[in-house]
């Protein structure tokens, strides 16, 4: 009954998806040729233009269902759904002008084109934000409602039952827990322990439930095929949320290899060799252009520095980078040399604020991070990247592998003059593991999309460093 009410949901959807697209389009080419707010010369005939909606519906359609628009909106996010749809208009958009250029069409208004992305844009989000609230409403009057069972009292039991109940609009309702090892009748957050596993063989006959979650913690993973066995024998649909939550912090992904199901302990994009190459041609570009772009700051900058106090322009300092391997990270020099420092602060690690070690300038560039320009060159050599977790002294990387879980998780991607954690405010001397904590988000979760808006973020709040000293 689930299957089938999905199954009609989903046609109801292409269908409103085919009149919202459709819509769009028209509404493009009456905005173009019939509002009179645009200017235009005719061209091609109004019967060319509805035609070409014969491909463009069904290619929107398949776009959409390839950028998984059509996946329950139990499983999905708003800010996920919004994304799949700005990419699969967008890939529309760039394949319907290839397509008028491969053709030598000149006349078909690209204007047209343009307004149908953005109109179809803001359709369709509107579209799904009212079917979502119209779910969630109907879920919680008890409507449209997945009866679940959990097998096992673990730590991933409690961490489901938790979110179901922050989310009653995800429509789930937990009719309780099986376990071996817990009393019946303990009670966790209103949801009870109704009995041992064995009871599935009488509870499963009863066709009163949508979904088994198997929650077994690791003790018990050998009970695993048996109960899988039960569950599917009774034709209800069962998952399986292991309890890895100890040794797997963040998110796993899968892979297949020649039917074998493998877990992998965390998800890298950037082992790719598609995103390594496009990454890396990124970097390039946006090397020569910052070189270009800052030459004039730069060369200021090694004028100040040369008049203001004696030793190199540039600081050269080992640091940790792409597996494990150290290279010299560049800097503008911002501090005296030591042999003009006193004995006690010549041995300090960490600057603080009003450090007497920092030269005058130096403050400045430190604090408006001009003194890290040089690591463009870092970026040209390939040893670090525009975008990634900031790289750490060799000392430091010793000390923080042994104090902090998951710290070299960081240096299994190259290094970045700017980063997630820097734009969130972990510069300078603030939580290493909170700095660790963005930048495995960051490494987990990388799209062009994501270094994009890093870069966004970096030009308009992460050139100002208040915690650098």
């Amino acid at each position: 009954m689930i299957k089938d009410n999905q199954r009609i949901f989903n046609n109801l959807h292409v269908v409103l998806d085919v009149l919202i697209t459709a819509i769009a389009y028209l509404l493009s080419w009456w905005l173009k040729f019939r509002s009179g707010l645009l200017e235009y010369e005719w061209g091609l005939s109004s019967r060319t233009y509805f035609s070409a909606l014969y491909v463009i519906l069904p290619t929107y359609l398949l776009l959409y269902y390839f950028f998984d628009l059509y996946q329950s909106k139990r499983a999905s996010g708003r800010k996920r759904e919004l994304f799949n749809i700005i990419k699969a208009n967008t890939v529309g958009l760039i394949g319907f002008m290839v397509v008028l250029y491969l053709i030598n069409q000149a006349h078909f208004s690209r204007q047209v084109i343009i307004i149908f992305w953005f109109i179809n844009i803001c359709a369709l989000t509107v579209e799904r934000n009212v079917i979502r609230y119209l779910l969630r409403f109907f879920r919680k009057k008890g409507y449209n409602i997945k009866y679940v069972l959990l097998v096992g009292y673990s730590k991933s039991a409690e961490m489901y039952i938790n979110r179901i109940r922050l989310n009653p609009q995800w429509g789930y309702q937990i009719r309780g827990i099986l376990d071996d090892h817990v009393e019946a009748g303990t009670m966790y957050k209103g949801i009870k322990v109704l009995g041992t596993i064995a009871n599935l063989e009488y509870i499963l006959p009863q066709n009163k439930l949508d979904e088994i979650a198997i929650t077994l913690s690791l003790s018990e993973y050998g009970q695993l095929e048996h109960i899988v066995d039960l569950c599917e024998k009774s034709g209800v649909h069962t998952k399986f949320i292991p309890d890895y939550s100890g040794i797997i912090p963040d998110k796993p992904y899968t892979e297949d290899i020649q039917g074998l199901p493998v877990i992998n302990i965390r998800a890298v994009p950037l082992t790719n060799t598609f995103n390594i190459i496009a990454k890396r041609m990124v970097d390039i570009a946006a090397a020569l252009f910052g070189i270009v772009l800052f030459s004039p700051i730069m060369l200021i900058s090694v004028i100040a520095i040369k008049c203001t106090s004696r030793g190199p322009i540039i600081f050269k300092q080992e640091r940790v980078g792409l597996h494990n391997r150290p290279f010299k990270l560049y800097k503008f020099r911002t501090m005296y040399l030591k042999e003009d420092l006193d004995e006690n602060l010549e041995n300090k690690a960490w600057t603080t604020k009003d450090d007497p070690r920092v030269t005058k300038v130096g403050r400045f560039l430190r604090r408006t991070s001009i003194d890290e320009l040089p690591q463009f060159f870092n970026i040209l050599f390939g040893q670090m990247s525009l975008v990634g977790p900031r790289p750490e002294q060799t000392a430091f990387v010793e000390k923080f592998k042994e104090e902090i879980p998951r710290y070299m998780i960081k240096h299994q991607v190259r290094p970045g003059l700017t980063g997630w954690a820097q734009v969130n405010g972990f510069r300078g001397d603030t939580s290493i593991e909170k700095r660790i904590e963005y930048d495995l988000y960051y490494i987990e979760n990388w799209t062009m999309g994501f270094d994009i808006r890093i870069m966004f973020m970096t030009i308009f709040k992460g050139f100002i460093n208040p915690n650098a000293y």
